[in-house]
């Protein structure tokens, strides 16, 4: 399937991109515009059969970030692809997908025989094999690099601005 070509870095602005934190796991992955908007209408886990496409399709984006030469869009991708994985494995957890007792806290008991349960399984291990694939990807390993140390420098001269007196 087609989609509409992703905004790549040249359509947002330097500081926006530098304000983007690679984070552990899927943080920021709901808040980070204008990626979010772009990669969430993709974003499917209720059956196996919505979870092959919808990794399919972020990982075509994610192929799309790539030719375009946009890390921030890449990672985006992949953070959308754990959190199929993490939330399908939850909902087959979980009836329900409720981790933790809403008036406690508490961390409820895995259920995992419920109706449902195999097929989240599945969805989950569908995303994690697309996310596997991102994370190995040798044009990701290097734009993160480069943009890790493009951040490191950006951050470095922000710092510097913001000493001198006005």
């Amino acid at each position: 399937m087609k989609h509409t070509p992703p905004p790549t870095s040249s359509s947002t602005s330097k500081a926006l991109r530098m304000s983007y934190r690679i984070g552990r796991g899927e943080q920021g992955v709901l808040t980070f515009e204008p990626y979010k908007s772009t990669i969430l209408p993709l974003w499917r886990f209720r059956t196996p059969t919505l979870a092959r496409k919808s990794a399919q399709d972020i990982w075509e984006r994610f192929e799309a970030y790539d030719e375009a030469g946009d890390f921030v869009g890449m990672d985006m991708c992949r953070k959308f692809l754990q959190m199929g994985m993490t939330r399908a494995k939850r909902y087959a957890n979980h009836a329900g997908g409720r981790k933790y007792d809403k008036d406690t806290g508490e961390e409820l008991a895995k259920s995992g025989t419920h109706k449902g349960a195999a097929e989240k399984l599945e969805a989950s291990e569908l995303f994690r094999e697309v996310w596997n694939r991102c994370r190995k990807h040798e044009g990701y390993l290097a734009r993160k690099e480069v943009f890790q140390a493009e951040l490191k420098e950006w951050q470095k001269t922000e710092r510097l601005k913001e000493s001198r007196p006005t």
